[in-house]
């Protein structure tokens, strides 16, 4: 069995990750990038600090565009984000089934409201896609943190653009220079965790 886990070099991306490969699972991750930004070189690192291929998901701008016309429309980060993951994940499993991989993962959690695939949504991407979809729906916060704790040396700072690979920063990177609005304004202040070995 091969699994693409949809990467962002944080604790929840490498958990899924690691538990899959602890079970015997052939694991490579993939970072989403829309070529606004190399906002994939701190999940690379990251990769490269648990010993797991990387892989990057070239997509097109247009649809970086699209989610973030959604957020300056909503004046709040949730749908927009959730738009970029819906088809982040569909092309997660195109690419999958291109590369014989017959399951695609990412760290969505129980506890998060965004970015999410609902039940229905999930059922419907395996369906179509003839691909099976894992996260970790089933875990909450707290379980989260005590496994994470056990397995990986993080480093935790407040987010920005060289720390984190996850959509949000092409999402700003596009808003604050392309837009020509401070990014800040539209998203709360919040601090990323990042993979940096194993314990």
């Amino acid at each position: 069995m091969k699994a693409y886990v949809l990467y962002s070099g944080g604790k929840d991306s490498s958990l899924i990750a690691i538990l899959l490969k602890r079970i015997g699972v052939h694991v490579e991750f993939v970072t989403a990038n829309f070529g606004v930004y190399e906002s994939y070189i701190p999940a690379s690192k990251s990769a490269e600090s648990l010993g797991i291929n990387h892989n990057i998901l070239n997509l097109d701008k247009n649809i970086l565009e699209k989610a973030v016309d959604i957020i300056l429309k909503d004046g709040f980060p949730n749908n927009g984000i959730t738009y970029l993951h819906k088809i982040v994940v569909e092309n997660l499993a195109d690419l999958a089934n291109e590369n014989n991989f017959s399951t695609i993962a990412d760290g969505t959690r129980r506890d998060d409201r965004t970015p999410k695939l609902d039940k229905s949504e999930i059922q419907s991407l395996e369906d179509r896609k003839n691909i099976q979809y894992v996260n970790l729906d089933s875990f909450g916060y707290k379980t989260i943190e005590n496994l994470v704790s056990n397995l990986f040396e993080i480093n935790i700072e407040e987010s920005n653009r060289d720390n984190s690979s996850d959509y949000e920063v092409e999402i700003r990177y596009l808003i604050d220079n392309e837009k020509n609005i401070n990014s800040k304004d539209l998203f709360p202040k919040h601090f990323q965790t990042r993979v940096i070995g194993l314990r």
